[in-house]
């Protein structure tokens, strides 16, 4: 009786342990797919505010915000390329290491940006914006390089993936069609033919008066049955009735 009480003892506590791992589970997917929701969120509604700025606005406030425009955009659309390319192709992944020290700078030049964005002195800051835009220039030129260069390794790889295919398929559409191959010329049996019929003119004059003869000799004394003849190969020939 201890036994048991100890055995249900033990089933309760792991009942209780598994509960509450997988309530922990659960309430962490549920956090990070609310902060997920929120930060695009957020992403979303700064960068509609960039872009609202970058064409609402003249002069420097403009300009540094077509800036934050251009960088984000850039590295977003590198960021989702790669991030695609890795679960396929194994070798992004050392692409996808240069993109991650790329964005430190990319992050520390969008928090440049958006300090100047603020800054009161704006004779200041567009002493500044030529500096700026080359750095924005050069980070956005780096990550458009890696973006386009996974893209065009993905499109070789689907392009000599669709010419070996076709290469089996035409394989295999020909051996579909294997009565169309080409067959000997009449002429060439033709000539075979008179060559044998002439070898063996005795033979064949021998069997045609014997197969006169057995088709007179029996058919005198009891005439064809009609149901028995078959006109093609593959129609069964008919029983004779029997008589009891």
């Amino acid at each position: 009786m201890e036994a048991v009480i100890l055995i249900l003892g033990l089933l309760f506590v792991a009942f209780m342990a598994l509960g509450v791992y997988v309530s922990v589970k659960v309430i962490g997917a549920a956090k990070r797919g609310v902060d997920r929701t929120i930060t695009q969120a957020r992403r979303t509604v700064e960068e509609t505010t960039l872009r609202a700025k970058s064409f609402g606005q003249v002069g420097v406030a403009g300009e540094l915000a077509q800036l934050r425009l251009s960088l984000r955009t850039s590295m977003r659309a590198t960021q989702e390329a790669l991030q695609a390319g890795v679960a396929e192709d194994a070798s992004l992944s050392e692409s996808l290491g240069l993109f991650q020290r790329l964005s430190v700078h990319g992050r520390e030049l969008d928090d440049e940006l958006k300090r100047l964005e603020r800054e009161p002195d704006r004779a200041t800051v567009a002493s500044l914006l030529p500096g700026l835009k080359q750095r924005t220039e050069r980070i956005t030129h780096s990550a458009e390089s890696l973006r386009w260069a996974a893209r065009d390794r993905a499109r070789q790889f689907a392009d000599d993936d669709l010419a070996a295919l076709n290469t089996q398929i035409d394989v295999e559409a020909g051996a579909l069609r294997h009565w169309t191959v080409e067959e000997p010329s009449a002429g060439a049996g033709g000539a075979g033919g008179a060559g044998g019929a002439g070898g063996a003119g005795g033979r064949g004059g021998d069997r045609a008066r014997s197969a006169q003869a057995g088709e007179e000799g029996p058919e005198a004394l009891t005439a064809r049955d009609p149901r028995a003849q078959t006109g093609y190969p593959w129609q069964k020939a008919v029983r004779p009735e029997t008589t009891n």
